[in-house]
C-alpha cells in the first residue's frame, strides 16, 4: 500500500505491507519506505486564498519522485490525502490536476473530520500497552491542528479541526527574526482562543495521555532530549514534560532563523516555522492541563496506510 499525506508544509509518502497474520493485534504497518519532503504547498494561501504556481511547482516535483518510489516499489494501492491548503484554496483544481497528471489518481481534499480521524488510527495503533486511556492526539500541521479523543475499543469519541497550524500562525503573528514579545503574545492568544473552541466540542481535559503527531511535535521532542542528529526511533513514543516543552519553546521563539538551523535536528525548512509548532503545543499542554506528551512518529500516514486494508 502507498499513503501519501500533502499538508501545508510537507508531503510524505509511506508505502508498507500489512504485518503477517502471526502478529500482535497491535502490530504497526512493515514500513517499506517512508520520504518527506518541505515544499510548503500552503505559502501564502492565510492572506491570498490561492495556491501559489511556485508551490504547486515544488510539489510536482516532490510527487514524481514519490510515484517512482510507488511503481519501482510494487504498490498495489494508491491513496493521496490533501489536507489544509488545498481546502482552503480558491484554485484548488489547479492542484488536482496537476496530481492526477503526476501520479494517476487524484488526491482526497478530506474533512477535518476525517483528518483527524486517520491521525487518531495512525497515531494509537502501536502504543505501548500500558499507556493509559482515552487518549487525546494532537496532530500540528502547517495550516491546521487535529484534536481527537478516542480509546482503542470504541475509536474516536469526538475530533475537531481548528486552522492553528505553524505556517498559519507564522504567516499570521510572527513576522520577525527572532519574533517580538507583541507578536509573540499575538500568536499565543490567537492559539488559546482557538485550542479553548476545541477543547470545548472534544473533552481532551478528561484524557489520561496526550500523543504528539507531526513534525512540529517530533522536533520539539528531539531538542528536548538534547539529541545530536534527528533519530525517529528514540522520538517515537518518548514522553517529554510540560516544562521541558515550555523550555523549548521559549528558546525556540528567541533564536534566529539561522540560530535555529545550527541545531543538528532541525530540518531546514521547518527552522522558520518550529517556533509557532512549539508554541501551539506548549499552548495545548497548558488548556488541556496536560503535564507531558508523547510523541509518535506514526501518524495520519500511517492511517491512510491503513485505511487501504479495510
Amino acid at each position: 500500500m502507498a499513503a501519501i499525506d500533502c499538508g501545508t508544509n510537507s508531503i510524505r509518502l509511506l508505502v508498507a505491507d500489512l504485518p503477517g497474520e502471526s502478529a500482535v493485534p497491535q502490530a504497526p504497518l512493515v514500513d517499506l519506505t517512508r520520504r518527506m519532503e518541505i515544499v510548503r504547498l500552503g505559502q501564502g494561501v492565510d492572506r491570498t486564498g490561492r495556491l501559489a504556481p511556485e508551490a504547486i511547482e515544488r510539489t510536482r516535483v516532490a510527487l514524481a519522485s514519490y510515484a517512482a518510489d510507488i511503481e519501482k516499489l510494487g504498490a498495489e494501492r494508491v491513496r493521496m490525502c490533501a489536507t489544509s491548503a488545498s481546502r482552503d484554496a480558491a484554485n484548488a483544481a489547479d492542484f488536482t490536476e496537476m496530481v492526477q497528471r503526476t501520479l494517476g489518481v487524484a488526491p482526497e481534499v478530506v474533512t477535518g473530520d476525517e483528518e483527524a480521524r486517520l491521525s487518531f488510527t495512525g497515531a494509537v495503533r502501536g502504543l505501548p500497552a500500558d499507556a493509559k486511556a482515552p487518549f487525546l492526539v494532537v496532530d500540528i500541521g502547517g495550516g491546521s491542528t487535529e484534536f481527537v479523543v478516542g480509546d482503542r475499543a470504541a475509536g474516536v469519541h469526538a475530533a475537531i479541526s481548528v486552522d492553528i497550524g505553524c505556517v498559519r500562525m507564522t504567516e499570521r503573528h510572527l513576522p520577525g527574526d527572532p519574533p517580538t514579545p507583541e507578536q509573540v503574545a499575538a500568536a499565543q492568544a490567537d492559539i488559546a482562543a482557538a485550542v479553548d473552541r476545541a477543547l470545548a466540542v472534544v473533552p481532551g481535559r478528561e484524557a489520561a495521555t496526550l500523543v504528539g503527531l507531526a513534525g512540529s511535535v517530533t522536533t520539539v521532542v528531539a531538542l528536548a532530549q538534547g539529541l545530536r542528529e534527528y533519530d525517529p526511533e528514540r522520538i517515537h513514543h518518548a514522553r517529554v514534560s510540560y516544562e521541558a516543552v515550555a523550555q523549548v519553546t521559549a528558546d525556540l521563539l528567541s533564536q534566529t532563523r539561522e540560530q535555529r538551523l545550527a541545531n543538528p535536528v532541525m530540518h531546514p525548512g521547518r527552522a522558520d516555522v518550529i517556533g509557532a509548532g512549539a508554541l501551539v503545543l506548549r499552548v495545548i499542554m497548558e488548556r488541556a492541563g496536560m503535564p507531558s506528551v508523547v510523541a509518535s512518529e506514526h501518524d495520519i500516514l500511517d492511517g491512510i496506510a491503513w485505511s487501504l486494508a479495510i
